[in-house]
């Protein structure tokens, strides 16, 4: 239907994460003092935070943050306090939060944090309220308590969302991980971290952007591109206004397709094309739905019926959620089709190892055409030809 967006589509969105350093004070020897003393204040807190102690939690301030955080498993947590800004009584502190997800995240999550604090007539600082930075994006809990589904591949942390609507994001994301890890392979964690805001809006403050560069989006990825090992587990972030209007079997393609952005972080790279990480995506996605090229790819389709076959494989640029809902649809089914035609001639294994040779490639001008030449034994040309003679006859 010309006018709809393709509900799933999903951006690689990296977590580009800032370490700013600590505001120096020199030559001002109180605020040096206030700022070793909230340093640690926000030390106790952390500590009781993961030692499960609400009352030591409630002496250093606002419990809010202990209760939403109660069902989340969390490995560490600590604050470094980059600046402080005192206002007698008061404080304004900057910091910087680190936390680690148990059994999910090799590295810190790196989150900037504006805390404000009051002082009491003893002395002692304590938080009053702790909320995302500036223009830093949300974390789930800054959504509303969190509540936590645990599947046997999957963690799916929600907010404003019932305990039996997780479950069921649970039980598809244990659905997807096996099913990439079968087409991909065994080279990646094989396990998911799903998170579900309350809305589309919530959805974007946990990207920090403007909901409307997501909406009729149903989830993206959030990652370091290239996986360096710095960064932590993937995030698949679900937008649950659109994913709440898919069939099951679309649904289910959601989170196969988020799933295999996370098994294919390692080996996307700047030199990987989008028309190839999506198209690679929803190959694995749809497989075993028994979808058809005309039913999985229907813009696509329909420009073909009317004699206008693609030229050439789509540009980054097509792929943007502000684009034309139609050119961005035909945008994913293009580079789905480009996938779907690698493994029907060459072979899935092919498949596989041209993403990787692909992603290998130290930048992006020439990475696909090596690939072509050295994992397919064509040439570029003859790939775009192919893949033109496949579009016409599948979809035509």
């Amino acid at each position: 239907m010309a006018g709809r967006r393709r509900a799933w589509r999903t951006g690689a969105v990296a977590l580009c994460l800032l370490l700013v350093p600590l505001a120096g004070c020199g030559g001002h020897p109180a605020a040096d003092s206030a700022g070793a003393e909230v340093q640690r204040v926000l030390d106790r807190r952390a500590a009781a935070l993961l030692g499960h102690d609400e009352t030591a939690y409630a002496v250093t301030g606002t419990r809010t943050e202990y209760t939403r955080l109660r069902a989340v498993p969390l490995a560490s947590w600590t604050y470094h306090v980059t600046a402080l800004h005192p206002g007698g009584a008061t404080a304004r502190a900057d910091a910087e939060l680190r936390y680690r997800v148990k059994g999910y995240d090799t590295a810190p999550v790196t989150a900037e944090r504006t805390l404000t604090l009051r002082r009491t007539a003893d002395g002692t600082w304590y938080v009053t309220a702790d909320l995302p930075a500036g223009k830093a994006g949300r974390q789930v809990w800054d959504e509303g308590t969190v509540t936590a589904a645990r599947g046997e591949h999957s963690l799916v942390l929600g907010a404003g969302q019932s305990p039996a609507t997780l479950r069921s994001y649970a039980r598809l994301a244990d659905r997807a991980v096996p099913a990439v890890t079968g087409a991909w392979g065994t080279d990646w964690a094989r396990r998911v971290v799903v998170l579900v805001p309350p809305s589309l809006d919530g959805m974007a403050a946990l990207l920090g952007s403007p909901a409307s560069d997501y909406r009729g989006i149903a989830a993206v990825t959030t990652g370091e591109a290239g996986g360096s090992g710095r960064a932590p587990a993937d995030r698949v972030i679900v937008n649950p206004d659109a994913y709440a209007i898919l069939g099951p079997v679309g649904k289910q393609v959601v989170l196969t397709h988020e799933t295999t952005h996370v098994a294919t972080r390692a080996h996307t790279t700047p030199a990987t094309p989008l028309w190839l990480s999506e198209g690679y995506a929803d190959w694995i996605g749809y497989l075993g739905t028994g979808r058809t090229p005309a039913e999985a790819a229907p813009e696509l389709a329909r420009a073909v019926q009317a004699g206008d076959v693609p030229a050439e494989l789509p540009a980054d640029k097509d792929f943007g959620f502000s684009s034309d809902p139609t050119k961005l649809a035909q945008a994913y089914e293009s580079g789905w089709l480009a996938c779907r035609m690698i493994a029907d001639h060459w072979g899935e294994g092919r498949l596989g190892a041209f993403y990787r040779a692909v992603g290998a490639h130290d930048k992006r001008a020439g990475a696909v055409e090596d690939a072509v030449t050295t994992v397919l034994g064509t040439t570029p040309e003859a790939f775009t030809a192919r893949w033109r003679d496949y579009v016409r006859d599948r979809l035509g």
